[in-house]
């Protein structure tokens, strides 16, 4: 057997893991429960010389506890700080020393009727103590406030604690406004972990966008966003670099945010061996991986391409993010990777761990000779694993849910539907453990973006509904991200009719297939894909018995006004477009048309889409005499990360649908 460098008796005991499936049985509350936790590392880092791993792991229903683990000496983890969740939240811990840390944290409020969210950079010691914040403070003399705390462009990886920090420079000026300082824009900052020293590298500009390093701590690339007289950003970026040694910065690309879609070489990472940047840009209407020469010729290379999907994944590793493969997502995720001995390690790992073909490698110390990986499937949620390339020897961290340790997982399985035009519509089917797949209670969920797609592999929500017997189809609709320039159209809100009309295909297959018993089929939807449900009762009114959607779009004209304070407005304009599309397309505008009991959930402090979304549908709901229950969530996001919420969510769902349905 592998050694386990942590018990699962430990872990269980550390995250309070729930009790196994035997002692719950069928109980909805406990399967709620266990399913809605949130995930046991939401993130995890590998130190310098391989001996220690940071891990960012739930405390309390939406807290969050930076622990750091000694697999070489065993024991338990040790946790050095904690956030509450309310409102800060830690999101990620990288290692810039062997002793010391950098990390991420996120802070939501609400003030009054607007929504505020902004980032901190701190730095601590792995035993918990010298915490020092890293974002500039703003002080009286501050023209104005920036959220934007920084983010870490380059560890650098000299062992000093010097990192590069990417940070908005906001202007300064005293009382009788004689200006202090100037500098205003996105800037690259030297940082000092320990004594907090800056010293810049590129000074503010205006209007740049973002930098990207070679991982040794030169800034090559640079993205420039221009603003419009109107005060916001225009729809192009473009991008410059510098030759090895030179201080002048030299036209690379253009590139054009296009409805959700990008068009142009979207520059990712730099590799100063080979002196390229590797980039994502059209090749035969799908998106490919190319690597362009840095030495002034431009000269572009195909790297990797797919003809029936884009290439979407740049695969790095270590502490220098080095350039080692790409993946695409057919019917699963593959891996190619260039470098030789890493792409052998991938197959033959993902040989030795059962159920759990999904291989990647999330970090690795300086030398590259331990590697921390992560492996799962569809019906293992996966674990963190160290390898050691000198022993061979591979031995569990942590698994991801420890909650389901004991609990049996169903299958997902890659399908192919008939749209009513007779196009193949991809998706994923899963079912209820031990069952034949036939005259089952039914859900058709779609997915969020839409400029997104569904997988194969663990998913908590569809996995839920499968352990409460129902089917769940996953249906990669035209409108998807993934799948090339023609399927993506001009997305799922201008396209929305053929995206809606795909979704109901599903919903219609899985009846003619004899998978959904009749009048047992729901549908169900997170954010678009609650836009989608919504949508899709009004389009067919008598397809589905029941609608859940949650944190959903339910206006398209007044989705869009949400935006008007932002610098992204013209480019949600563009996406959502104008014309008679708009009322047709907005469920809270067609209310009366829905005859499916809805039920909706959404979280107060959302930015992606306000909860005033699913009030206004309510009312119309209400307005129209239709049975409809909204539940709101204080103090959580878009993503509704606290685990009592989501096993709030996940309990009244099941009820819900067990009512509408007549289970």
């Amino acid at each position: 057997m592998k050694k386990r460098v942590i018990s699962r008796v430990a872990i269980a005991a550390l995250l309070a893991a729930a009790a196994p499936m035997s002692a719950y049985a069928q109980n909805a509350a406990s399967v709620a429960k266990a399913f809605g936790a949130r995930e046991g590392i939401s993130q995890i880092s590998l130190s310098p010389d391989g001996n220690r791993v940071a891990m960012i792991v739930p405390a309390g229903t939406r807290g969050a506890a930076l622990m750091i683990a000694d697999p070489a000496k065993g024991g338990m983890p040790v946790s050095i700080m904690q956030t509450s969740g309310d409102p800060e939240r830690l999101v990620s811990c990288q290692w810039a020393t062997t002793e010391r840390l950098v990390c991420r944290a996120v802070v939501m409020t609400r003030n009054s009727n607007l929504i505020e969210g902004y980032t901190r950079l701190f730095a601590i010691d792995a035993d918990g103590k010298d915490f020092k914040l890293i974002t500039a403070r703003v002080n009286e003399r501050s023209l104005y406030f920036h959220g934007d705390g920084g983010r870490v462009l380059d560890l650098t990886g000299d062992g000093k604690g010097n990192i590069l920090v990417a940070r908005q420079y906001v202007p300064e000026s005293s009382i009788d406004r004689v200006v202090q300082k100037n500098d205003e824009g996105l800037g690259v900052e030297r940082v000092d972990l320990k004594s907090l020293q800056r010293r810049p590298v590129e000074r503010a500009k205006r209007d740049a966008v973002e930098y990207i390093s070679d991982g040794l701590g030169t800034v090559r690339i640079m993205g420039v966003r221009p603003t419009a007289g109107t005060g916001y950003s225009v729809s192009e970026i473009s991008y410059f670099y510098r030759k090895p040694g030179s201080k002048t910065w030299e036209p690379l690309s253009k590139l054009a945010l296009l409805g959700g879609r990008f068009q142009g070489f979207n520059p990712y990472a730099v590799d100063p061996k080979l002196n390229v940047v590797y980039g994502f840009d059209d090749y035969n209407g799908r998106q490919a991986l190319w690597k362009v020469a840095l030495d002034g010729t431009l000269k572009r290379d195909l790297v990797l391409a797919n003809s029936q999907v884009d290439v979407d994944d740049l695969i790095q590793i270590g502490r220098h993010r080095r350039v080692v493969g790409a993946s695409v997502a057919t019917d699963f995720r593959r891996p190619a990777f260039f470098d030789t001995e890493l792409s052998a390690l991938s197959k033959a790992l993902a040989k030795a761990l059962p159920n759990q073909p999904l291989v990647s490698f999330v970090d690795a110390s300086t030398d590259e000779s331990k590697l921390l990986m992560f492996a799962g499937g569809d019906t293992q949620p996966g674990a963190f694993y160290l390898f050691d390339k000198q022993s061979r020897k591979l031995a569990e961290v942590l698994p991801v849910r420890a909650d389901l340790a004991d609990v049996p997982l169903a299958t997902m399985k890659p399908v192919m539907f008939p749209a009513a035009d007779g196009t193949k519509i991809p998706g994923y089917l899963t079912l209820p453990v031990n069952s034949d797949g036939k005259n089952l209670p039914a859900i058709v969920m779609p997915h969020g973006g839409p400029s997104s797609r569904d997988e194969w592999g663990f998913d908590w929500w569809a996995q839920f509904f499968a352990a409460r017997g129902f089917a769940v189809l996953q249906p990669n609709f035209r409108g998807s991200a993934g799948y090339g320039a023609d399927w993506f159209a001009d997305n799922g809100f201008k396209s929305w009719k053929t995206a809606i009309g795909d979704v109901n295909d599903a919903g219609r297959w899985l009846l003619s297939s004899g998978i959904a018993r009749p009048g047992k089929l729901a549908i169900v939807g997170w954010s678009y894909g609650g836009y989608a449900a919504l949508q899709s009762g009004v389009v067919d009114p008598d397809l589905y018995k029941a609608v859940i959607a949650a944190a959903p779009v339910t206006d398209l004209a007044a989705w869009k006004q949400e935006f008007f304070d932002r610098s992204n407005y013209p480019q949600v304009l563009k996406m959502v477009g104008e014309g008679p599309h708009i009322r047709e397309g907005s469920p809270a505008q067609n209310a009366s048309a829905i005859r499916a009991p809805v039920l909706m959930f959404h979280g107060d402090l959302d930015l992606n889409v306000e909860v005033e979304e699913a009030r206004l549908m309510e009312r119309a709901l209400r307005a129209a005499g239709k049975n409809v229950t909204l539940h709101e969530y204080k103090g959580v996001a878009h993503s509704l990360e606290d685990s009592a919420v989501r096993a709030d969510m996940l309990e009244k769902s099941d009820a819900f649908l067990r009512k509408s349905l007549g289970l």
